[in-house]
């Protein structure tokens, strides 16, 4: 199957086309998939907020981490099924469209960001864990991280004003029901 059957088959599943017939599914996702973006921005800006020195440095980074990273990786989970739920709907409107495609690299570069943080900077926190300032390395992972959370942010707001509308009106057997 070639990439654009894989397309055309997402979209007119069952899954795809309850989201676009049903009224209340795509709002409701759609709403689900913002508060669980924020979720994962506010916590995961919480940890790069430590890690560049803001406001102290007196709390652990392992103590802010743990506390953070169970609600972190909850939030992008969902924000993952609810966003694929939505990729559904419209597939082929997404996946020609410039602002989707940077915000799935802006993904990927975040992964890559935390991956290499954890694998190489993050393996001597014991040194400067509490009252030390994070070194150069966790600064500058924290800077990136903060960087690319808001570049996905503006991005999936962007997808919103460019993927295009159908402005028919919708078919008589809409599904008005949840």
């Amino acid at each position: 199957m070639d990439f654009a059957h894989w397309v055309h088959a997402v979209e007119y599943s069952g899954v795809g086309q309850w989201m676009r017939t049903s009224v209340k599914g795509l709002p409701i996702v759609e709403a689900a998939h913002v508060a669980c973006a924020a979720i994962v921005f506010g916590t995961v800006f919480v940890v790069d907020l430590r890690l560049i020195g803001i406001p102290h440095h007196r709390r652990p980074v392992t103590l802010i981490s743990e506390e953070m990273l169970r609600l972190t990786w909850v939030g992008f989970a969902l924000s993952v099924v609810t966003g694929t739920l939505m990729f559904t709907a419209n597939a082929h409107t997404y996946v020609i469209n410039t602002a989707f495609r940077i915000k799935m690299i802006a993904l990927i570069a975040a992964g890559l960001n935390m991956l290499i943080f954890h694998h190489f900077t993050y393996r001597s926190v014991g040194a400067w864990d509490k009252d030390q300032p994070a070194p150069r390395a966790a600064r500058w992972a924290g800077i990136a991280s903060i960087c690319i959370w808001v570049t996905v942010i503006f991005l999936g707001r962007w997808i919103g004003f460019t993927k295009g509308y159908v402005f028919e009106p919708p078919p008589a057997d809409v599904n008005f029901s949840f």
